[in-house]
Protein backbone atom coordinates (compact mmCIF):
# COMPACT_ATOMS: atom_id res chain seq x y z
CA UNK A 1 0.00 0.00 0.00
CA UNK A 2 1.74 3.44 -1.09
CA UNK A 3 1.35 6.47 0.98
CA UNK A 4 -1.15 9.10 -0.39
CA UNK A 5 0.18 12.34 -1.53
CA UNK A 6 -0.04 15.53 0.09
CA UNK A 7 0.61 13.06 3.32
CA UNK A 8 2.23 16.10 5.22
CA UNK A 9 -0.86 18.44 4.46
CA UNK A 10 -3.84 15.98 5.38
CA UNK A 11 -1.63 15.23 8.54
CA UNK A 12 -1.67 19.37 9.23
CA UNK A 13 -5.92 19.01 8.51
CA UNK A 14 -5.56 16.46 10.93
CA UNK A 15 -3.72 17.74 13.89
CA UNK A 16 -4.14 21.04 13.91
CA UNK A 17 -8.55 20.19 12.97
CA UNK A 18 -8.06 18.29 16.05
CA UNK A 19 -6.05 20.73 18.18
CA UNK A 20 -8.85 23.49 17.25
CA UNK A 21 -11.54 20.76 18.46
CA UNK A 22 -10.01 20.12 21.67
CA UNK A 23 -9.28 23.83 22.35
CA UNK A 24 -12.89 24.14 21.59
CA UNK A 25 -14.14 21.83 24.16
CA UNK A 26 -11.73 23.39 26.71
CA UNK A 27 -13.04 26.44 26.34
CA UNK A 28 -16.44 25.58 26.80
CA UNK A 29 -15.35 23.88 29.92
CA UNK A 30 -13.68 26.50 31.56
CA UNK A 31 -16.74 28.80 30.70
CA UNK A 32 -19.00 26.32 32.84
CA UNK A 33 -16.72 26.74 34.98
CA UNK A 34 -16.92 30.55 35.08
CA UNK A 35 -13.56 31.00 33.86
CA UNK A 36 -14.36 33.45 30.94
CA UNK A 37 -10.69 34.40 30.57
CA UNK A 38 -9.29 31.12 30.13
CA UNK A 39 -12.62 29.95 27.66
CA UNK A 40 -11.54 33.39 25.72
CA UNK A 41 -7.96 32.51 25.53
CA UNK A 42 -9.08 28.50 24.06
CA UNK A 43 -10.98 29.93 21.64
CA UNK A 44 -8.51 31.88 20.69
CA UNK A 45 -5.49 28.89 20.44
CA UNK A 46 -8.54 27.22 18.50
CA UNK A 47 -9.10 29.53 15.63
CA UNK A 48 -5.25 30.00 15.36
CA UNK A 49 -5.35 26.10 14.81
CA UNK A 50 -7.81 26.38 12.38
CA UNK A 51 -6.39 28.60 11.12
CA UNK A 52 -3.27 26.63 10.30
CA UNK A 53 -5.61 23.76 9.26
CA UNK A 54 -7.48 25.75 6.68
CA UNK A 55 -4.40 27.37 5.04
CA UNK A 56 -3.13 23.65 4.57
CA UNK A 57 -6.85 22.75 2.87
CA UNK A 58 -6.31 26.03 0.76
CA UNK A 59 -3.16 24.90 -0.47
CA UNK A 60 -4.78 21.74 -2.02
CA UNK A 61 -7.97 23.54 -3.40
CA UNK A 62 -5.45 26.33 -4.87
CA UNK A 63 -3.04 23.38 -6.13
CA UNK A 64 -6.40 21.36 -7.82
CA UNK A 65 -7.65 24.65 -9.13
CA UNK A 66 -4.30 25.38 -11.15
CA UNK A 67 -5.20 22.40 -12.72
CA UNK A 68 -2.80 19.60 -11.32
CA UNK A 69 -4.41 16.68 -9.73
CA UNK A 70 -5.10 16.25 -6.21
CA UNK A 71 -5.06 12.49 -5.34
CA UNK A 72 -8.58 11.85 -2.41
CA UNK A 73 -7.50 9.20 -0.31
CA UNK A 74 -9.44 7.70 2.91
CA UNK A 75 -6.78 9.97 5.05
CA UNK A 76 -7.95 12.88 2.27
CA UNK A 77 -11.46 12.34 3.36
CA UNK A 78 -10.64 11.88 7.37
CA UNK A 79 -8.12 15.23 7.25
CA UNK A 80 -11.49 16.81 5.72
CA UNK A 81 -13.81 15.46 7.98
CA UNK A 82 -11.49 16.73 11.12
CA UNK A 83 -11.62 20.03 9.75
CA UNK A 84 -15.01 20.35 9.11
CA UNK A 85 -15.96 19.22 12.61
CA UNK A 86 -13.55 21.79 14.11
CA UNK A 87 -15.05 24.70 12.47
CA UNK A 88 -18.60 23.31 13.02
CA UNK A 89 -17.42 22.70 17.47
CA UNK A 90 -15.43 26.18 17.27
CA UNK A 91 -18.68 27.94 15.91
CA UNK A 92 -20.52 26.34 18.45
CA UNK A 93 -17.98 26.93 21.22
CA UNK A 94 -18.25 30.26 20.73
CA UNK A 95 -21.75 30.54 21.01
CA UNK A 96 -21.93 28.40 24.37
CA UNK A 97 -19.28 30.66 25.94
CA UNK A 98 -21.56 33.36 25.16
CA UNK A 99 -24.51 31.86 26.59
CA UNK A 100 -22.38 31.37 29.79
CA UNK A 101 -21.48 34.19 30.03
CA UNK A 102 -25.41 35.70 29.98
CA UNK A 103 -26.29 33.24 31.85
CA UNK A 104 -23.54 34.69 34.66
CA UNK A 105 -24.47 38.66 34.32
CA UNK A 106 -28.15 37.48 35.03
CA UNK A 107 -27.34 35.74 37.88
CA UNK A 108 -25.11 38.69 39.24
Amino acid sequence: MSEPANLEVIMQLIMHGGDARGKAIEAIQAAKEKDFDLAASKLAEAQKSLNIAHKAQTGLLSQEASGEAVEVSLLMVHGQDHLMTAISFLDLAKEMVELYQRLEKEDA
